[in-house]
C-alpha cells in the first residue's frame, strides 16, 4: 500500500516538475520577446506606434504567465500537504532544493536515502 502511494506520488511530482518547468520556460521566452520588440523597431528606425499593441499583449501575456506561475507554486504546496496526509512527508520527490516552510510547519532537515 505504502509502495503504491509512493509510485502515485511519483507520478504526481513528475508532472509538477514538467508543468512548473514548462511555465518558467514560457515567462522566459514571452519576455524575451517582449524585450526584443523595442529594440528591434529602435534599431530599425520605425515609429514607436508601430507594433504598440503587439508589445502591449506580450506583457500581458508575461504578466498572465506568472500569473500562472504563482497558481502552480499554490499547487505544489497544496500537493505537499496532501503528500504528509498520505504518510509521504518524509519522501522527497524533487531534487535536493529547500523549499520555503509552509504556515506553520516546522523546521525540516532534509537526509538523501538510497532508493529501494
Amino acid at each position: 500500500m505504502l509502495k503504491e502511494r509512493r509510485l502515485i506520488a511519483e507520478q504526481v511530482a513528475q508532472q509538477l516538475f514538467a508543468a512548473e518547468a514548462a511555465i518558467d520556460a514560457a515567462i522566459a521566452a514571452t519576455a524575451s520577446l517582449t524585450g526584443l520588440m523595442p529594440s528591434i523597431r529602435q534599431a530599425a528606425g520605425i515609429s514607436a506606434h508601430i507594433g504598440q499593441d503587439a508589445l502591449a499583449e506580450a506583457a500581458e501575456t508575461c504578466s498572465m504567465l506568472v500569473r500562472a506561475r504563482s497558481s502552480i507554486v499554490a499547487t505544489h504546496n497544496a500537493l505537499t500537504v496532501a503528500q504528509k496526509q498520505m504518510g509521504l512527508g518524509a519522501v522527497n520527490f524533487g531534487g535536493l532544493v529547500e523549499k520555503p516552510l509552509l504556515a506553520g510547519e516546522a523546521p525540516r532537515r532534509i537526509v538523501a536515502v538510497a532508493a529501494a
